[in-house]
Protein backbone atom coordinates (compact mmCIF):
# COMPACT_ATOMS: atom_id res chain seq x y z
CA UNK A 1 0.00 0.00 0.00
CA UNK A 2 2.17 2.60 -1.06
CA UNK A 3 2.00 5.90 1.08
CA UNK A 4 3.27 9.42 -0.31
CA UNK A 5 3.43 12.32 1.73
CA UNK A 6 3.49 15.91 0.32
CA UNK A 7 3.95 19.33 2.44
CA UNK A 8 3.93 23.18 2.30
CA UNK A 9 6.52 24.82 5.16
CA UNK A 10 5.63 27.81 4.21
CA UNK A 11 2.90 30.26 3.15
CA UNK A 12 -0.54 28.30 3.37
CA UNK A 13 1.01 25.63 5.45
CA UNK A 14 -0.67 22.55 4.75
CA UNK A 15 -0.28 18.69 4.57
CA UNK A 16 -1.66 16.06 1.78
CA UNK A 17 -0.99 12.14 2.15
CA UNK A 18 -1.69 9.50 -0.95
CA UNK A 19 -2.77 6.12 0.31
CA UNK A 20 -3.66 3.27 -1.83
CA UNK A 21 -5.23 5.75 -4.35
CA UNK A 22 -7.22 8.15 -1.82
CA UNK A 23 -6.06 11.80 -0.66
CA UNK A 24 -6.19 13.43 2.51
CA UNK A 25 -5.67 17.03 2.84
CA UNK A 26 -5.80 19.79 5.01
CA UNK A 27 -4.85 23.14 5.59
CA UNK A 28 -3.00 24.22 9.47
CA UNK A 29 -5.09 27.59 9.42
CA UNK A 30 -7.95 25.38 10.25
CA UNK A 31 -6.56 24.47 13.44
CA UNK A 32 -4.49 27.47 14.48
CA UNK A 33 -7.33 30.01 13.17
CA UNK A 34 -4.72 32.28 11.64
CA UNK A 35 -5.95 32.85 8.10
CA UNK A 36 -2.93 31.34 5.85
CA UNK A 37 -1.29 30.48 9.12
CA UNK A 38 0.93 33.38 8.49
CA UNK A 39 3.64 33.17 10.76
CA UNK A 40 4.60 36.38 13.35
CA UNK A 41 8.19 36.70 11.71
CA UNK A 42 8.61 36.56 8.18
CA UNK A 43 10.21 34.28 6.82
CA UNK A 44 9.78 31.49 9.37
CA UNK A 45 9.52 28.47 8.74
CA UNK A 46 6.61 26.29 10.22
CA UNK A 47 5.71 22.76 9.81
CA UNK A 48 1.68 22.15 9.16
CA UNK A 49 2.18 19.83 12.70
CA UNK A 50 -1.72 19.26 13.41
CA UNK A 51 -2.46 18.80 9.69
CA UNK A 52 -0.12 16.29 9.05
CA UNK A 53 -1.13 14.29 12.10
CA UNK A 54 -4.58 14.55 10.84
CA UNK A 55 -3.28 13.15 7.60
CA UNK A 56 -1.75 9.95 9.10
CA UNK A 57 -4.21 9.31 11.71
CA UNK A 58 -7.10 9.85 9.12
CA UNK A 59 -5.08 7.09 6.76
CA UNK A 60 -4.06 5.06 10.07
CA UNK A 61 -0.71 5.46 9.32
CA UNK A 62 2.58 5.87 11.62
CA UNK A 63 5.59 8.53 10.25
CA UNK A 64 7.39 5.23 9.79
CA UNK A 65 4.88 3.77 7.01
CA UNK A 66 5.40 6.73 4.75
CA UNK A 67 7.19 6.07 1.62
CA UNK A 68 8.11 9.30 0.02
CA UNK A 69 7.82 12.74 1.58
CA UNK A 70 8.41 15.83 -0.79
CA UNK A 71 8.14 19.32 -0.04
CA UNK A 72 8.18 22.16 -2.51
CA UNK A 73 10.95 24.89 -2.33
CA UNK A 74 10.63 28.25 -2.06
CA UNK A 75 13.63 29.76 -0.11
CA UNK A 76 15.88 32.81 -2.13
CA UNK A 77 18.39 31.62 -4.64
CA UNK A 78 21.99 30.90 -3.56
CA UNK A 79 23.27 34.13 -4.15
CA UNK A 80 21.47 35.49 -0.78
CA UNK A 81 22.66 32.79 1.12
CA UNK A 82 20.41 29.76 1.36
CA UNK A 83 21.59 26.45 -0.89
CA UNK A 84 18.68 23.78 -1.69
CA UNK A 85 20.94 21.36 1.13
CA UNK A 86 20.43 23.89 3.72
CA UNK A 87 16.72 24.01 3.41
CA UNK A 88 16.24 20.81 2.95
CA UNK A 89 18.17 20.03 5.86
CA UNK A 90 16.21 22.78 7.71
CA UNK A 91 13.08 21.55 6.43
CA UNK A 92 13.65 18.14 7.67
CA UNK A 93 14.63 19.17 11.15
CA UNK A 94 10.71 20.36 12.00
CA UNK A 95 9.29 16.54 11.36
CA UNK A 96 9.76 13.55 12.86
CA UNK A 97 12.40 11.69 12.41
CA UNK A 98 11.50 8.98 9.66
CA UNK A 99 9.24 11.46 7.91
CA UNK A 100 12.88 14.01 7.61
CA UNK A 101 14.67 11.32 6.22
CA UNK A 102 12.92 10.70 3.22
CA UNK A 103 12.28 14.49 2.49
CA UNK A 104 13.11 15.41 -0.91
CA UNK A 105 12.32 18.93 -2.47
CA UNK A 106 10.85 20.06 -5.87
CA UNK A 107 10.54 23.35 -7.35
CA UNK A 108 7.40 25.34 -5.64
CA UNK A 109 6.09 26.16 -9.20
CA UNK A 110 6.66 22.59 -10.97
CA UNK A 111 4.44 21.70 -7.32
CA UNK A 112 2.00 24.42 -7.99
CA UNK A 113 1.46 23.14 -11.47
CA UNK A 114 0.79 19.11 -11.08
CA UNK A 115 -1.82 20.34 -8.36
CA UNK A 116 -3.62 20.91 -11.50
CA UNK A 117 -2.26 18.66 -13.98
CA UNK A 118 -2.47 15.16 -12.20
CA UNK A 119 -5.75 15.97 -11.94
CA UNK A 120 -7.20 17.14 -14.93
CA UNK A 121 -7.69 13.68 -16.29
CA UNK A 122 -5.52 15.15 -19.35
CA UNK A 123 -2.04 13.17 -21.20
CA UNK A 124 -1.09 16.28 -23.10
CA UNK A 125 -1.44 19.58 -21.38
CA UNK A 126 0.25 23.09 -21.22
CA UNK A 127 1.14 24.34 -17.71
CA UNK A 128 1.04 27.88 -16.58
CA UNK A 129 1.80 29.39 -13.39
CA UNK A 130 2.08 32.91 -11.63
CA UNK A 131 2.36 34.11 -8.85
CA UNK A 132 4.08 36.44 -6.45
CA UNK A 133 6.96 34.13 -6.37
CA UNK A 134 8.41 30.91 -6.06
CA UNK A 135 11.69 28.90 -5.80
CA UNK A 136 15.30 29.34 -6.76
CA UNK A 137 15.07 25.50 -7.42
CA UNK A 138 12.87 26.14 -10.97
CA UNK A 139 14.84 28.73 -12.59
CA UNK A 140 16.27 26.62 -14.98
CA UNK A 141 16.81 29.33 -17.56
CA UNK A 142 19.25 31.59 -15.29
CA UNK A 143 19.40 32.84 -11.34
CA UNK A 144 16.67 34.54 -9.36
CA UNK A 145 12.74 33.47 -8.34
CA UNK A 146 10.33 31.27 -10.27
CA UNK A 147 7.78 34.10 -11.32
CA UNK A 148 5.85 33.47 -14.55
CA UNK A 149 6.51 29.79 -15.58
CA UNK A 150 5.39 27.85 -19.00
CA UNK A 151 5.26 24.12 -19.00
CA UNK A 152 4.84 21.05 -21.58
CA UNK A 153 3.03 18.66 -19.31
CA UNK A 154 2.84 15.04 -20.22
CA UNK A 155 2.01 11.17 -18.20
CA UNK A 156 6.19 10.54 -18.69
CA UNK A 157 7.70 13.94 -18.32
CA UNK A 158 7.33 17.90 -16.98
CA UNK A 159 9.08 20.06 -19.46
CA UNK A 160 9.50 24.08 -18.50
CA UNK A 161 9.99 25.65 -21.68
CA UNK A 162 8.90 29.59 -20.74
CA UNK A 163 10.47 31.48 -17.58
CA UNK A 164 9.83 35.50 -16.93
CA UNK A 165 13.44 36.29 -17.07
CA UNK A 166 14.57 39.39 -14.92
CA UNK A 167 15.41 43.07 -16.57
CA UNK A 168 18.70 45.00 -15.21
CA UNK A 169 17.94 48.21 -13.49
CA UNK A 170 20.20 50.95 -12.17
CA UNK A 171 20.44 51.08 -8.13
CA UNK A 172 23.02 53.42 -5.89
CA UNK A 173 25.34 50.32 -5.60
CA UNK A 174 25.56 49.68 -9.58
CA UNK A 175 23.29 47.89 -12.22
CA UNK A 176 20.78 44.81 -10.56
CA UNK A 177 18.63 42.10 -11.81
CA UNK A 178 14.96 42.74 -11.09
CA UNK A 179 12.42 39.91 -11.57
CA UNK A 180 9.06 41.38 -12.37
CA UNK A 181 6.01 39.56 -10.89
CA UNK A 182 2.50 40.21 -12.21
CA UNK A 183 1.87 38.61 -8.58
CA UNK A 184 3.49 41.46 -7.19
CA UNK A 185 1.93 43.97 -9.85
CA UNK A 186 -1.60 42.81 -9.16
CA UNK A 187 -1.10 42.91 -4.71
CA UNK A 188 0.57 46.29 -4.64
CA UNK A 189 -1.46 48.23 -7.17
CA UNK A 190 -4.46 46.47 -5.28
CA UNK A 191 -3.45 47.43 -2.09
CA UNK A 192 -3.14 51.38 -3.34
CA UNK A 193 -7.21 50.50 -4.72
CA UNK A 194 -8.44 48.70 -1.56
CA UNK A 195 -8.82 50.16 2.16
CA UNK A 196 -6.77 48.15 4.86
CA UNK A 197 -8.37 45.28 6.39
CA UNK A 198 -10.07 43.97 3.20
CA UNK A 199 -8.51 41.38 1.47
CA UNK A 200 -6.59 43.68 -1.25
CA UNK A 201 -6.90 40.90 -4.39
CA UNK A 202 -10.18 40.00 -4.03
CA UNK A 203 -11.46 43.33 -3.48
CA UNK A 204 -9.87 44.76 -6.67
CA UNK A 205 -11.19 42.07 -8.43
CA UNK A 206 -14.86 42.73 -7.11
CA UNK A 207 -14.69 46.70 -7.79
CA UNK A 208 -13.26 46.69 -10.95
CA UNK A 209 -16.93 45.86 -12.33
CA UNK A 210 -18.30 48.94 -11.37
CA UNK A 211 -14.93 51.21 -12.60
CA UNK A 212 -14.21 52.32 -16.24
CA UNK A 213 -11.06 50.49 -17.22
CA UNK A 214 -10.24 53.56 -20.07
CA UNK A 215 -9.59 56.25 -17.62
CA UNK A 216 -6.44 54.92 -16.19
CA UNK A 217 -5.85 52.06 -18.16
CA UNK A 218 -3.42 54.16 -20.99
CA UNK A 219 -1.61 54.90 -17.57
CA UNK A 220 -1.43 51.47 -16.11
CA UNK A 221 -0.51 49.59 -19.56
CA UNK A 222 2.82 51.68 -20.23
CA UNK A 223 3.67 50.18 -16.65
CA UNK A 224 3.68 46.50 -18.59
CA UNK A 225 5.36 45.69 -21.80
CA UNK A 226 4.39 42.51 -23.44
CA UNK A 227 6.67 41.73 -26.04
CA UNK A 228 7.59 38.61 -28.41
CA UNK A 229 7.22 34.80 -27.22
CA UNK A 230 5.43 35.20 -24.50
CA UNK A 231 7.45 38.31 -22.80
CA UNK A 232 6.19 40.58 -19.95
CA UNK A 233 8.20 43.21 -18.94
CA UNK A 234 6.96 45.36 -16.01
CA UNK A 235 8.44 48.46 -15.16
CA UNK A 236 10.40 48.78 -11.61
CA UNK A 237 8.97 48.85 -9.04
CA UNK A 238 5.86 47.53 -9.50
CA UNK A 239 6.47 44.39 -10.69
CA UNK A 240 8.83 43.83 -7.15
CA UNK A 241 7.46 43.51 -3.51
CA UNK A 242 7.91 47.36 -3.08
CA UNK A 243 4.45 48.96 -1.91
CA UNK A 244 5.44 52.08 -0.65
CA UNK A 245 6.30 54.17 -3.82
CA UNK A 246 3.47 56.61 -4.94
CA UNK A 247 1.65 55.89 -8.13
CA UNK A 248 1.12 59.06 -10.18
CA UNK A 249 -2.23 59.38 -11.61
CA UNK A 250 -4.86 62.02 -12.12
CA UNK A 251 -2.46 64.77 -10.64
CA UNK A 252 -2.29 62.83 -7.15
CA UNK A 253 0.05 59.91 -5.73
CA UNK A 254 -2.11 57.07 -4.89
CA UNK A 255 0.14 54.96 -2.01
CA UNK A 256 -1.09 52.25 0.10
CA UNK A 257 -1.49 55.27 3.29
CA UNK A 258 -3.92 56.89 1.51
CA UNK A 259 -5.98 54.69 0.01
CA UNK A 260 -8.86 55.46 2.35
CA UNK A 261 -8.99 59.57 0.96
CA UNK A 262 -9.37 58.25 -2.92
CA UNK A 263 -12.58 58.93 -4.42
CA UNK A 264 -14.66 55.56 -4.40
CA UNK A 265 -15.44 56.17 -8.11
CA UNK A 266 -11.32 56.52 -9.11
CA UNK A 267 -10.56 53.97 -6.77
CA UNK A 268 -13.44 51.43 -9.09
CA UNK A 269 -11.77 53.02 -12.33
CA UNK A 270 -8.50 51.98 -10.94
CA UNK A 271 -9.29 48.69 -9.95
CA UNK A 272 -10.85 48.15 -13.88
CA UNK A 273 -7.74 49.18 -15.71
CA UNK A 274 -5.57 46.94 -13.30
CA UNK A 275 -7.19 43.86 -13.72
CA UNK A 276 -7.77 44.60 -17.21
CA UNK A 277 -3.76 44.91 -17.78
CA UNK A 278 -3.13 42.25 -15.86
CA UNK A 279 -5.87 39.71 -17.94
CA UNK A 280 -4.14 41.11 -21.14
CA UNK A 281 -0.78 40.22 -19.69
CA UNK A 282 -2.02 36.82 -18.86
CA UNK A 283 -3.67 35.81 -21.87
CA UNK A 284 -0.38 37.01 -24.16
CA UNK A 285 1.66 34.54 -21.97
CA UNK A 286 -1.06 31.82 -22.48
CA UNK A 287 -1.26 32.31 -26.00
CA UNK A 288 2.46 31.53 -26.48
CA UNK A 289 2.16 28.67 -24.38
CA UNK A 290 -0.45 27.36 -26.63
CA UNK A 291 2.20 28.18 -30.07
CA UNK A 292 4.80 26.20 -28.38
CA UNK A 293 2.65 23.17 -27.65
CA UNK A 294 -0.15 23.32 -29.67
CA UNK A 295 -2.36 21.25 -27.32
CA UNK A 296 -5.48 22.33 -26.94
CA UNK A 297 -5.69 21.93 -22.83
CA UNK A 298 -3.87 24.38 -20.46
CA UNK A 299 -4.19 23.55 -16.41
CA UNK A 300 -3.40 26.86 -14.71
CA UNK A 301 -1.89 27.33 -11.21
CA UNK A 302 -0.58 29.55 -8.52
CA UNK A 303 -2.11 32.65 -6.23
CA UNK A 304 -2.97 34.63 -9.24
CA UNK A 305 -4.58 31.26 -10.33
CA UNK A 306 -7.41 32.99 -7.88
CA UNK A 307 -8.69 35.32 -10.14
CA UNK A 308 -11.73 33.65 -10.89
CA UNK A 309 -12.81 36.59 -13.43
CA UNK A 310 -9.06 36.54 -15.11
CA UNK A 311 -9.85 32.91 -15.41
CA UNK A 312 -13.08 33.26 -17.38
CA UNK A 313 -11.47 35.41 -19.76
CA UNK A 314 -8.56 32.76 -20.23
CA UNK A 315 -10.93 30.09 -20.94
CA UNK A 316 -12.69 32.53 -23.92
CA UNK A 317 -8.88 34.40 -25.49
CA UNK A 318 -5.89 31.82 -24.61
CA UNK A 319 -6.72 29.75 -27.81
CA UNK A 320 -6.84 26.70 -25.92
CA UNK A 321 -10.27 24.71 -25.71
CA UNK A 322 -10.29 23.50 -22.09
CA UNK A 323 -9.03 25.34 -19.42
CA UNK A 324 -8.60 23.13 -16.04
CA UNK A 325 -7.39 25.67 -13.23
CA UNK A 326 -5.78 23.67 -10.70
CA UNK A 327 -8.35 22.90 -7.62
CA UNK A 328 -6.05 24.65 -4.93
CA UNK A 329 -3.98 26.59 -6.86
CA UNK A 330 -2.92 29.11 -4.26
CA UNK A 331 0.41 27.87 -1.71
CA UNK A 332 -1.64 25.31 -0.06
CA UNK A 333 -2.02 23.39 -3.18
CA UNK A 334 1.40 22.97 -3.71
CA UNK A 335 1.32 19.98 -0.63
CA UNK A 336 -0.66 18.45 -2.82
CA UNK A 337 0.92 18.70 -6.09
CA UNK A 338 4.34 17.65 -4.00
CA UNK A 339 1.99 14.50 -2.85
CA UNK A 340 0.71 14.02 -6.43
CA UNK A 341 4.34 13.76 -8.15
CA UNK A 342 5.81 11.14 -6.07
CA UNK A 343 2.76 9.00 -6.01
CA UNK A 344 2.78 9.32 -10.21
CA UNK A 345 6.40 9.90 -11.22
CA UNK A 346 8.74 8.54 -8.31
CA UNK A 347 6.21 5.58 -7.27
CA UNK A 348 4.61 5.10 -10.80
CA UNK A 349 1.16 4.63 -9.34
CA UNK A 350 -1.96 5.45 -11.59
CA UNK A 351 -2.91 9.00 -11.67
CA UNK A 352 -6.05 10.02 -9.35
CA UNK A 353 -9.71 10.17 -11.09
CA UNK A 354 -10.79 13.32 -11.68
CA UNK A 355 -11.88 15.06 -9.06
CA UNK A 356 -15.72 16.92 -8.94
CA UNK A 357 -15.33 17.81 -5.20
CA UNK A 358 -12.32 18.99 -2.97
CA UNK A 359 -13.67 17.04 0.42
CA UNK A 360 -10.12 15.78 1.34
CA UNK A 361 -9.98 17.14 5.09
CA UNK A 362 -11.60 15.97 8.38
CA UNK A 363 -15.10 15.55 9.26
CA UNK A 364 -17.15 17.54 11.60
CA UNK A 365 -17.01 15.28 14.85
CA UNK A 366 -20.52 14.91 16.61
CA UNK A 367 -22.43 17.60 17.90
CA UNK A 368 -22.69 17.83 21.47
CA UNK A 369 -26.56 17.66 23.30
CA UNK A 370 -25.22 21.03 25.23
CA UNK A 371 -24.14 22.53 22.28
CA UNK A 372 -27.26 24.30 21.52
CA UNK A 373 -26.70 28.28 21.82
CA UNK A 374 -29.05 30.76 23.16
CA UNK A 375 -31.47 32.07 21.05
CA UNK A 376 -31.82 28.64 19.42
CA UNK A 377 -33.78 25.11 19.69
CA UNK A 378 -32.45 21.72 18.15
CA UNK A 379 -34.02 19.80 16.09
CA UNK A 380 -32.45 16.00 15.70
CA UNK A 381 -32.26 13.01 14.03
CA UNK A 382 -33.68 14.29 10.97
CA UNK A 383 -32.13 11.73 8.37
CA UNK A 384 -33.41 12.03 5.34
CA UNK A 385 -35.55 14.96 6.05
CA UNK A 386 -32.48 17.30 6.82
CA UNK A 387 -32.28 17.83 2.84
CA UNK A 388 -36.37 18.93 2.33
CA UNK A 389 -36.09 21.06 5.99
CA UNK A 390 -33.20 23.31 5.01
CA UNK A 391 -34.55 23.36 1.10
CA UNK A 392 -37.64 25.07 2.99
CA UNK A 393 -36.16 27.43 5.16
CA UNK A 394 -33.80 28.11 2.30
CA UNK A 395 -36.80 28.88 0.01
CA UNK A 396 -38.46 31.10 2.74
CA UNK A 397 -35.32 33.60 2.39
CA UNK A 398 -33.62 32.16 5.74
CA UNK A 399 -29.78 32.24 5.91
CA UNK A 400 -28.54 28.72 6.79
CA UNK A 401 -25.35 27.55 7.84
CA UNK A 402 -24.90 23.99 6.32
CA UNK A 403 -21.53 21.57 8.21
CA UNK A 404 -21.66 18.36 6.22
CA UNK A 405 -19.15 15.78 5.78
CA UNK A 406 -15.36 16.26 5.29
CA UNK A 407 -13.88 19.83 5.38
CA UNK A 408 -12.70 20.74 1.87
CA UNK A 409 -9.67 22.00 0.68
CA UNK A 410 -8.71 25.06 -0.33
CA UNK A 411 -9.91 28.89 0.08
CA UNK A 412 -13.26 28.33 -0.86
CA UNK A 413 -16.41 26.84 0.27
CA UNK A 414 -17.61 24.21 -1.74
CA UNK A 415 -21.06 23.27 0.35
CA UNK A 416 -19.28 21.32 3.00
CA UNK A 417 -18.20 24.32 5.54
CA UNK A 418 -20.53 26.95 3.69
CA UNK A 419 -23.18 29.84 4.40
CA UNK A 420 -26.40 28.85 2.15
CA UNK A 421 -29.06 31.62 1.11
CA UNK A 422 -32.06 32.25 -1.69
CA UNK A 423 -30.11 33.59 -4.85
CA UNK A 424 -33.15 35.56 -5.93
CA UNK A 425 -32.94 38.37 -3.72
CA UNK A 426 -30.62 41.59 -3.39
CA UNK A 427 -31.70 42.46 -0.19
CA UNK A 428 -30.21 38.40 0.85
CA UNK A 429 -27.02 39.53 -0.07
CA UNK A 430 -26.81 43.02 1.52
CA UNK A 431 -27.40 41.06 4.74
CA UNK A 432 -24.85 38.64 4.18
CA UNK A 433 -22.60 41.32 3.10
CA UNK A 434 -23.47 42.91 6.78
CA UNK A 435 -23.16 39.77 8.88
CA UNK A 436 -19.85 39.08 7.50
CA UNK A 437 -18.69 42.80 7.80
CA UNK A 438 -17.85 42.74 4.04
CA UNK A 439 -17.46 45.83 1.16
CA UNK A 440 -20.69 46.09 0.22
CA UNK A 441 -19.84 45.64 -3.47
CA UNK A 442 -18.35 41.83 -3.10
CA UNK A 443 -20.20 40.08 -4.66
CA UNK A 444 -21.28 35.88 -3.76
CA UNK A 445 -21.10 33.24 -5.83
CA UNK A 446 -23.87 30.16 -7.16
CA UNK A 447 -23.39 27.08 -6.42
CA UNK A 448 -25.75 25.19 -9.49
CA UNK A 449 -26.27 21.85 -10.14
CA UNK A 450 -23.84 21.09 -12.94
CA UNK A 451 -26.65 19.55 -15.51
CA UNK A 452 -28.59 23.03 -15.20
CA UNK A 453 -25.28 25.68 -15.40
CA UNK A 454 -25.54 26.28 -18.99
CA UNK A 455 -29.32 27.19 -18.77
CA UNK A 456 -28.81 30.09 -16.51
CA UNK A 457 -24.32 30.85 -17.08
CA UNK A 458 -23.01 31.19 -20.38
CA UNK A 459 -20.48 28.51 -19.59
CA UNK A 460 -20.74 25.69 -17.63
CA UNK A 461 -18.37 26.84 -14.70
CA UNK A 462 -15.83 25.12 -12.03
CA UNK A 463 -16.23 22.48 -9.66
CA UNK A 464 -14.10 24.66 -7.67
CA UNK A 465 -15.47 28.16 -7.66
CA UNK A 466 -12.63 28.76 -10.15
CA UNK A 467 -14.14 31.23 -12.80
CA UNK A 468 -16.68 33.27 -13.57
CA UNK A 469 -19.42 33.00 -16.36
CA UNK A 470 -21.77 34.96 -17.76
CA UNK A 471 -25.16 35.23 -16.44
CA UNK A 472 -28.16 34.26 -19.18
CA UNK A 473 -29.58 38.14 -19.40
CA UNK A 474 -33.33 36.32 -19.62
CA UNK A 475 -32.39 34.82 -15.97
CA UNK A 476 -30.51 37.94 -14.62
CA UNK A 477 -33.46 39.33 -12.72
CA UNK A 478 -34.52 35.99 -10.78
CA UNK A 479 -30.76 35.17 -9.23
CA UNK A 480 -30.15 39.00 -8.26
CA UNK A 481 -28.02 38.07 -4.95
CA UNK A 482 -25.64 36.21 -7.40
CA UNK A 483 -25.27 38.26 -10.32
CA UNK A 484 -22.39 40.82 -10.17
CA UNK A 485 -22.75 44.45 -11.72
CA UNK A 486 -21.13 43.45 -14.62
CA UNK A 487 -23.79 40.40 -15.39
CA UNK A 488 -20.91 37.88 -14.38
CA UNK A 489 -21.00 34.94 -11.15
CA UNK A 490 -17.97 32.90 -9.88
CA UNK A 491 -19.89 29.54 -10.12
CA UNK A 492 -19.80 26.22 -8.81
CA UNK A 493 -21.16 23.59 -10.58
CA UNK A 494 -21.77 20.77 -8.01
CA UNK A 495 -21.82 17.60 -10.09
CA UNK A 496 -24.29 14.77 -9.15
CA UNK A 497 -21.54 12.92 -6.96
CA UNK A 498 -20.97 16.12 -4.67
CA UNK A 499 -22.14 14.47 -1.15
CA UNK A 500 -22.33 17.78 0.59
CA UNK A 501 -24.43 19.96 -1.43
CA UNK A 502 -26.45 18.44 -4.40
CA UNK A 503 -29.26 16.40 -2.85
CA UNK A 504 -30.27 19.86 -1.00
CA UNK A 505 -29.94 21.79 -4.47
CA UNK A 506 -32.10 19.25 -6.10
CA UNK A 507 -34.89 19.73 -3.20
CA UNK A 508 -34.35 23.62 -3.18
CA UNK A 509 -34.69 22.90 -6.63
CA UNK A 510 -38.16 21.62 -6.60
CA UNK A 511 -39.59 23.66 -4.63
CA UNK A 512 -38.69 26.95 -6.11
CA UNK A 513 -37.46 26.00 -9.94
CA UNK A 514 -34.24 27.58 -9.07
CA UNK A 515 -31.32 25.16 -9.35
CA UNK A 516 -28.80 27.28 -7.41
CA UNK A 517 -27.79 28.38 -4.24
CA UNK A 518 -25.68 31.45 -3.28
CA UNK A 519 -22.30 29.62 -1.61
CA UNK A 520 -20.29 31.63 0.60
CA UNK A 521 -17.73 30.83 3.01
CA UNK A 522 -18.66 30.09 6.82
CA UNK A 523 -16.13 31.55 8.71
CA UNK A 524 -15.88 35.49 10.56
CA UNK A 525 -14.29 38.21 8.81
CA UNK A 526 -10.58 37.43 9.05
CA UNK A 527 -10.52 33.98 10.11
CA UNK A 528 -10.13 30.46 7.75
CA UNK A 529 -13.12 28.46 6.85
CA UNK A 530 -14.42 26.58 10.82
CA UNK A 531 -13.13 23.23 10.84
CA UNK A 532 -15.76 21.48 13.58
CA UNK A 533 -19.14 21.56 14.95
CA UNK A 534 -18.42 23.14 17.87
CA UNK A 535 -16.77 26.31 15.63
CA UNK A 536 -19.86 26.19 13.73
CA UNK A 537 -22.12 26.17 16.59
CA UNK A 538 -20.33 29.24 17.81
CA UNK A 539 -19.71 30.88 14.69
CA UNK A 540 -24.19 30.36 14.10
CA UNK A 541 -24.77 32.22 16.95
CA UNK A 542 -22.03 35.00 16.74
CA UNK A 543 -23.70 35.58 13.09
CA UNK A 544 -26.74 35.72 13.53
CA UNK A 545 -27.64 33.17 11.26
CA UNK A 546 -31.47 31.58 11.29
CA UNK A 547 -30.29 28.07 10.81
CA UNK A 548 -27.80 25.82 11.17
CA UNK A 549 -27.42 22.19 9.89
CA UNK A 550 -24.46 19.77 11.15
CA UNK A 551 -24.85 16.05 10.36
CA UNK A 552 -28.73 15.34 10.65
CA UNK A 553 -29.20 17.99 13.44
CA UNK A 554 -30.67 21.44 12.80
CA UNK A 555 -30.54 24.52 15.48
CA UNK A 556 -33.47 26.91 14.79
CA UNK A 557 -32.96 30.79 15.84
CA UNK A 558 -36.43 31.38 18.09
CA UNK A 559 -37.65 33.58 15.49
CA UNK A 560 -37.82 30.98 12.87
CA UNK A 561 -40.97 29.27 12.57
CA UNK A 562 -40.81 25.49 13.24
CA UNK A 563 -40.38 24.55 8.96
CA UNK A 564 -41.07 20.62 9.31
CA UNK A 565 -44.63 20.55 9.10
CA UNK A 566 -44.22 22.34 5.65
CA UNK A 567 -40.70 20.53 4.56
CA UNK A 568 -42.68 17.87 2.18
CA UNK A 569 -44.83 20.47 0.22
CA UNK A 570 -44.18 20.44 -2.98
CA UNK A 571 -43.88 23.75 -5.20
Amino acid sequence: MPAVLGLNFHHDTSAALLVDGRLYAAEEERWSGVKHNHPTRKGTLTSPTRALQWCLEAAGLEPQDVDAVWAASMRPNPAAGWWLAEERDELAALLPAPLGEHLRLLSHHTAHVLSGYLLSGHDHAAGLVIDAGGSSLGSDFGPGRERITGYDLRPDRIDRLHQGMPTVVPSPAGPRRVHSSLGHFYRNLARRVIPPCDEPEGSTMALAAFGDPQRYGAQIRELVRLGDDGEVRIDHPWGSSDSSTPLLLGGRAWTADNVAQQPDHERADLAAAVQEVFAESVVHIARHLQRLTKTSTLVFSGGCALNSHLNGQLAAESGFDTLFVAPAPHDAGTAVGAALYGWHYQLGQERLPVPTDAAWGPHTGALPATAVPTGYRALTDLGPGLAPTVAALLADHHIVGWVQGQLEFGPRALGHRSILAHPGHIATRDRLNAIKKRATYRPFAPAVLAEHATEWFMSSGDPFMNRVARVRRCRADRIAAVTHHDGTARVQSVAPDHQGLHELLEQFHDRTGLPLLLNTSFNRKGTPILRTAEQAVAAAADLGLDALAVGDTLLLANHVPDPCATALRTR
